[in-house]
């Protein structure tokens, strides 16, 4: 019958347990340098995809200070923003100029009169047009837009609430609500847009008889011929004193009248966008000033010095060299990354594309060096914004300030910011720094992985085989103790049979 062993039964005492564990510890020894070593080149990985981060926002700021809208910002200001708002597109020339507001846009609605019940079959025609100065009804000039009218399909059984209901599901261009009182339910029909030429008009045909087409199997009474049945609804028979024509927006610009289908004119001045919020007060005009925005200029620029410190103070943290506390940065020492902070550097150190301004210094965009009394080895390189020489370059040669970040396209000077970008567009590249670093740390990770997997296979190799061999060795052990105890019970008895 097979039995069952421990290492170190018959060894007198000898632990073999402990002293097969401490010599697999020894051969695993080098899998916790790969496993340290994993976990830095993970960080390393996390570290460079925030550096790359910090690029892409770096590459973004200087983006908007090469392209041309980034330096057409307007700033439209109106003298009183209650009665006349606007805006300007980039671009846009200064100027000023007086609105009146004589009206404001309106929607045509209308209502009926009251009905009790169902209404009446038939068919109701709806069509959008203009009604021009006159009031909608029997004497009434409509003139239609161009389009197919909406036609509704009214049963015997529906009644007004079941007719708007209708009217809503057709796409017919007004919404219609019903309204209750003591003798019964008005239809109000209201325009879904402002303007002159979106006022509508309603007319019913009632059902005089079935003998119809077979596509439509009645014959109708001619348009609104009475005020019975389903003519009851239709523009003849409307209460004229509850409607309201549709009009146009109508203001003045300098005193030159101009109108609009809504409240808002988009057209009557290049480029400026100005909506009648109230009809002003006769003789008061609001004024409207468009001028030059350098504000949103010196935002951009802001920006770019805030994206460019970003990414500077990660990369002198990551590169840094504590000799106090003899500790090194994670990437300190790593020469492509000194590069990558080098070419940084310079390519804001370029000159730009002014003749007026070379360097950023010019405009009052300064960069610190670790040897500035103010500033430490983590802010080496760290731009600094003096916003009022930046302010009186703007104000006195914002053209130029233009020049030196877009460059001059008289003479096909580069801008510094283009010089940026190119610089950027080519590190964040599908074959650029960031791309082959990850590639590199990704590759590396693999390899320690497999050397890892090699270890590990080593290390049960090596306990399989040491604990074999104490094994066995625990067993000779075994067997020469048996054998000494069976020598000395034999030594024992022919001493006593000899005495």
């Amino acid at each position: 019958m097979a039995t069952l062993s421990s290492p170190g039964i018959g060894t007198n005492g000898l632990n073999v347990k402990n002293i097969i564990s401490e010599l697999v510890k020894l051969e695993r020894r080098p899998l916790a340098t790969l496993e340290v070593q994993a976990v830095t080149t993970k960080t390393k990985i996390s570290a460079f995809g925030q550096i790359k981060s910090l690029v892409s926002e770096l590459s973004d700021a200087a983006s908007k200070l090469t392209s041309v809208t980034g330096w057409n910002a307007v700033a439209t200001t109106s003298s009183d923003s209650k009665f006349v708002s606007a805006t300007a597109v980039g671009g846009t020339l200064a100027t000023s100029f007086t609105v009146e507001v004589q009206s404001l846009a309106k929607a045509q609605s209308t209502a009926s009169g009251s009905v009790s019940g169902a209404v009446g079959a038939g068919k109701l025609k709806i069509e959008l047009g203009s009604w021009g100065a006159t009031t909608p009804g029997a004497t009434g000039t409509f003139v239609p837009k161009a389009g197919t009218p909406i036609e509704i399909n009214v049963s015997a059984s529906d009644t007004v609430s079941d007719i708007a209901s209708k009217i809503n599901g057709s796409n017919a261009g007004v919404t219609a609500t019903v309204l209750t009182d003591a003798n019964g339910q008005r239809l109000l029909l209201r325009s879904k847009e402002t303007g002159l030429e979106s006022g509508f008009q309603v007319t019913a045909q009632d059902i005089q008889s079935g003998s119809g087409t077979q596509a439509d199997p009645y014959v109708y009474a001619p348009a609104d011929a009475d005020n019975t049945g389903l003519s009851r609804l239709s523009s003849a028979q409307i209460d004229t004193a509850a409607t309201q024509l549709a009009a146009n927006a109508k203001a003045k610009i300098n005193g030159i009248v101009v109108e609009s289908s809504t409240d808002t004119f988009a057209n009557s001045v290049s480029g400026v966008t100005f909506k009648a919020e109230q009809v002003t007060d006769v003789g008061k005009p609001i004024t409207i000033t468009v001028a030059k925005d350098n504000s949103a200029i010196q935002a951009n620029i802001e920006a770019f010095v805030k994206a460019y410190n970003g990414i500077n103070a990660v990369l002198n943290e990551a590169t840094k060299y504590d000799k106090g506390a003899k500790s090194a940065g994670l990437l300190q020492g790593d020469s492509t990354v000194v590069g990558l902070q080098n070419a940084l550097r310079s390519a804001i150190r370029e000159a730009g594309g002014s003749a007026l301004f070379k360097h950023l210094s010019d405009i009052g965009v300064v960069q610190k060096t670790s040897t500035d009394p103010a500033a430490t080895a983590a802010l080496g390189g760290e731009l600094t914004l003096d916003t009022s020489k930046l302010n009186k370059a703007l104000n006195s040669n914002a053209e130029e300030v233009k020049k030196f970040f877009r460059g001059d396209d008289a003479t096909g000077t580069e801008g510094m910011a283009v010089k940026l970008k190119a610089l950027t567009t080519n590190l964040l590249s599908t074959d650029g720094f960031f791309k082959s670093k990850e590639l590199v740390l990704e590759a590396s990770l693999k390899r320690n992985a497999k050397d890892q997997e090699r270890v590990n296979a080593r290390v049960n190799e090596f306990e399989k085989r040491t604990t074999a061999r104490y094994t066995a060795l625990d067993r000779q052990m075994s067997t020469l103790n048996g054998l000494n105890a069976y020598i000395s019970q034999q030594v024992t008895a022919w001493n006593k049979s000899s005495g």
